[in-house]
């Protein structure tokens, strides 16, 4: 399924993590999956609240939350930087879909990183 929504369709997700050499590409293009995936599931189940929203992003955090032991693995991890540009993203996909006052920290709330 392809992303419908214009603002996202050819949103270069990840840029600064790909334009850093310390972050793998082959593992970023898995977060990378995670955020299409999610907006995928978001076009699919169209959340009617943020509680719902917050639901489907809590599952994403957990997808990147799997993704830490191969960035380790890859002499990387998601450290400050990485976070910064990940809740970025969560933020950006909130937005695209109508819940611009979605909480960055409520969209991520169960990372580990």
């Amino acid at each position: 399924m392809a992303i419908t929504n214009e603002r996202l369709a050819e949103h270069p997700f990840l840029r600064a993590m790909y334009a850093d050499g310390y972050y793998p590409d082959h593992v970023v293009d898995k977060g990378r999956e995670v955020l299409v995936s999610l907006c995928e599931r978001i076009e699919a189940q169209r959340p009617a609240d943020l509680a719902a929203l917050y639901r489907l992003t809590h599952g994403a955090t957990n997808e990147f939350n799997a993704l830490e032991p191969e960035f380790e693995e890859a002499g990387s991890e998601i450290e400050t930087v990485a976070r910064e540009a990940i809740a970025e993203e969560f933020w950006i996909v909130a937005s695209a879909y109508g819940f611009a006052d979605a909480d960055v920290e409520k969209l991520i709330a169960t990372r580990e990183w």
